[in-house]
């Protein structure tokens, strides 16, 4: 090549290689769901599920590995401490050379080892452990040690746990106010309104008290206060009256002749397929609730109801009741209901000495002159 001549050849091939790279680079962007087959949208639907059910399966079945293994720790230190007097020091020998050897594993804490030792010695079956406890998140667990001692209220919580999907902050809520003894307390018709199967059922779902803490300190008189309080604390209510209840509406109108009612909440049931209707009452029982309470139940019986749905259950939430007044109340009727009354517990926190310098409900009552519906004069 003559000097000053151009080198054709070298700069064709790399105007090639260029264009050769830009049509292997590039920014692809998918098709439009339009342009996919038919069937697109089902297929991706169900391999997302199938994702979603593995992901979960896998997260449940580590979590049970861990649990199972927790135990099987629990269980080798048990034994040396009854047969062989293994003592502190060994617990804090016994974490560090764990620790040392998976140093990329977390759990192994002197104190954690204390919780698998008594963890293991709480639930000496094996088999219960990996059937029920092991369900659920070892956080759990803790809590299920540390806040109670019998083993049957254990397994109860451990059952409700896996059942309703609690967090370890519910479960240590749902254990303080005592839920095991507040469940299906409720005095109710439901076995002679409902079919033996779903009067069961619906004994189970409703208590007796129900602790409206949340509401703060003051202590509502009037109806309107109470649901307002119950509405600007709606999760913690749901939370309350348990699994299943969807909330469907406050003060519903209704109007039956010439007349229009007000249903004070709304609720559907999941479970149970039916509607309930809670009504609210700020003042002790009064068998004439039961009355107005089964005019909205029918009501919503005949307007509301699906035909698949089961007959609509009412709760009447009372300050107070006399057990044996409410039992007659309830007797005659057909549809299902239940009494119960609320409270909020605020004089079981205070010191002894204080408690008898509070005024009764007697007292406030009379200071403050209130009539029979709660309102004051």
């Amino acid at each position: 090549m003559s000097k000053g001549s151009l080198d054709i050849s070298g700069t064709e091939s790399k105007r090639k290689s260029r264009g050769r790279s830009r049509e292997e680079a590039s920014f692809p962007v998918p098709a439009g769901k339009t342009e996919m087959p038919a069937e697109y949208t089902a297929v991706l639907g169900e391999l997302k599920k199938r994702i979603q059910s593995e992901r979960l399966r896998v997260t449940l079945a580590a979590n049970s590995a861990m649990v199972l293994m927790y135990w099987d720790i629990g269980k080798v230190i048990l034994d040396r401490q009854e047969h062989q007097g293994w003592g502190a020091k060994v617990i804090d020998r016994l974490s560090h050379d764990l620790k040392t050897a998976f140093p990329d594993m977390k759990g192994f804490s002197p104190r954690n080892l204390k919780y698998m030792r008594t963890f293991a010695e709480a639930w000496p079956e094996r088999e219960i452990v990996q059937r029920t406890v092991a369900q659920i998140p070892w956080r759990s667990n803790l809590a299920l040690l540390d806040k109670l001692e019998d083993y049957q209220t254990r397994l109860w919580y451990a059952h409700n746990t896996i059942e309703n999907g609690w967090s370890r902050e519910i479960l240590a809520m749902q254990i303080e106010t005592n839920l095991h003894k507040r469940q299906g307390k409720a005095i109710n018709n439901f076995d002679l309104s409902l079919p033996p199967a779903e009067s069961d059922m619906a004994a189970q779902v409703f208590k007796d008290p129900y602790l409206f803490d949340f509401l703060g300190t003051a202590d509502p008189r009037k109806e309107r206060e109470v649901e307002q309080g119950l509405m600007d604390h709606i999760q913690r209510f749901l939370l309350e009256l348990g699994a299943g209840f969807a909330f469907v509406g406050r003060q519903v109108l209704l109007e039956v002749g010439d007349s229009d009612f007000y249903l004070d909440l709304l609720f559907y049931h999941l479970t149970l397929r039916c509607y309930v209707v809670v009504e609210l009452k700020a003042v002790p029982f009064d068998p004439g609730f039961v009355g107005q309470l089964n005019l909205y139940l029918s009501a919503v019986d005949d307007l509301m109801r699906h035909p698949d749905d089961l007959p609509t259950i009412g709760l009447l939430l009372c300050r107070s009741k006399d057990q044996l007044v409410a039992e007659y109340a309830l007797r005659g009727f057909n549809s299902p209901m239940g009494v119960a009354q609320w409270e909020t517990r605020l004089t079981e926190t205070l010191p002894d000495d204080l408690k008898g310098s509070l005024p009764t409900i007697e007292e406030i009552e009379a200071e403050l002159m209130l009539d029979d519906e709660g309102d004051a004069l």
